[in-house]
């Protein structure tokens, strides 16, 4: 089935604006972005009137809990952290995702069609993330990119996690020791493992040490969670000793090295950006971070870190940001091309242009004006939301099974 959406404002981000755009879909792919005259829309097409709308890719939030700290739910709903193991790098997010949570229909009606999952950040390392888009009817269809990242942290939250329970690590000291510990093992194994498979012997796997040298071999990122401008650097320094593909998550004190940051390209996943000082880490938080890195050169991306900040609020972060500095433009690329392309996803996602999946909302107007809001949203070009003007609520397409 081919579809057109027409007579818009096109923003393919990714690209010059386009009044009176087209964007052509079939079989869950964009097809074709230009002007009318550009494109040749078959007869048999479904349009779209997308006429005084702002078309744009759906945003990327590459930080959240989504899912996994589930929105209202308490205790029973939280499986962010598996804090038993400072080391959890087998752990996997996936495995505690809930699609009927609450946040993925928030999710929609801001705007957000595509999300990185993460554990939280309750160890040093506290396992593996994974790219899932907001509307599906269950995890299987919701997976877009298995492979990601894995999550790290350092700083307050693991030293304060095992520090009351005695054991290591209760210190920053103790949790890059855990970091390091866990990867010089990997090596080791690593070694091990090649050596065996040379000469046709059997070896033991250990899921723990396999994903770490999966990290090492550049197949995946390693996302490190860090506030403190001398956390950063600590995170820098141990990428550098072992060659692996970091990006930074929060960030918080960035903006105090931001030229250090970027003369490293290193990316920064910055945020959540309004919220509490609820935490000595977290001092320094300002609005004005976002401008000032960018400006400097760094590759950035704004985060929610849903639910600390209600994902739907993503973009109200960007605007906020643009009012205190950043630029207009390079506050939409880091809701959509950038978070895509740090974590190696700006094959599927995060822009308007052939190839990528079919995620497109149409918006009232520029969407970072407060007073706009998401009408459409398309998702693999299926439409799975819409805007009720006559009762002022966004419906989202159905999720569950229903015999017919």
């Amino acid at each position: 089935m081919v579809s057109a959406i027409i007579g818009g404002y096109v923003v393919p981000v990714d690209g010059e604006p386009i009044e009176g755009g087209t964007v052509l879909i079939e079989d869950g792919k964009i097809l074709a972005v230009g002007t009318e005259a550009d494109i040749d829309v078959p007869e048999d097409a479904e349009l779209v009137d997308a006429g005084g709308s702002w078309v744009l890719p759906g945003f990327v939030d590459a930080h959240a809990h989504l899912g996994v700290h589930e929105d209202g739910e308490g205790w029973s709903g939280n499986d962010t952290n598996e804090m038993t193991d400072p080391n959890g790098a087998r752990f996997r997010a996936v495995d505690g995702i809930d699609m009927h949570e609450v946040g993925f229909d928030d999710a929609l009606a801001g705007g957000v069609t595509s999300v990185v999952i993460k554990p939280g950040s309750g160890n040093p390392i506290g396992g593996q993330t994974i790219g899932v888009k907001t509307w599906a009817r269950t995890v299987l269809d919701a997976v877009f990119a298995e492979g990601v990242s894995v999550k790290s942290a350092l700083g307050e939250n693991p030293k304060r996690v095992y520090g009351d329970k005695g054991t290591t690590p209760s210190t920053r000291l103790g949790v890059a020791a855990i970091i390091r510990e866990a990867f010089t093992d990997a090596r080791n194994y690593a070694a091990k493992r090649d050596h065996a498979a040379s000469e046709g012997k059997p070896f033991a796997v250990d899921l723990t040490k396999e994903t770490l040298c999966r990290v090492l071999d550049g197949e995946l990122a390693w996302d490190q969670h860090t506030h403190r401008a001398d956390d950063i650097v600590t995170a820098i320094r141990l990428a550098e000793e072992f060659g692996y593909r970091l990006v930074i998550n929060h960030g918080t004190e960035g903006h105090l090295i931001a030229d250090l940051i970027a003369e490293r390209g290193v990316p920064v996943i910055l945020g959540p950006l309004f919220t509490s000082r609820s935490k000595v880490e977290v001092r320094n938080r300002t609005l004005r971070s976002a401008g000032i890195m960018a400006r400097a050169g760094v590759k950035l991306a704004l985060t929610t870190d849903h639910p600390v900040v209600p994902i739907n609020f993503l973009v109200h972060q960007a605007t906020l940001a643009v009012k205190e500095g950043l630029d207009s433009d390079t506050a939409l690329r880091a809701l959509t091309v950038n978070p895509a392309e740090i974590l190696g996803l700006g094959d599927r996602v995060g822009a308007l242009k052939p190839g990528l999946d079919a995620d497109v909302v149409l918006w009232s107007g520029d969407p970072l004006d407060v007073m706009n809001r998401a009408l459409r949203v398309f998702v693999g070009g299926r439409e799975v939301y819409h805007f009720d003007e006559n009762a002022g609520v966004g419906v989202v397409a159905d999720r569950c099974y229903s015999e017919r």
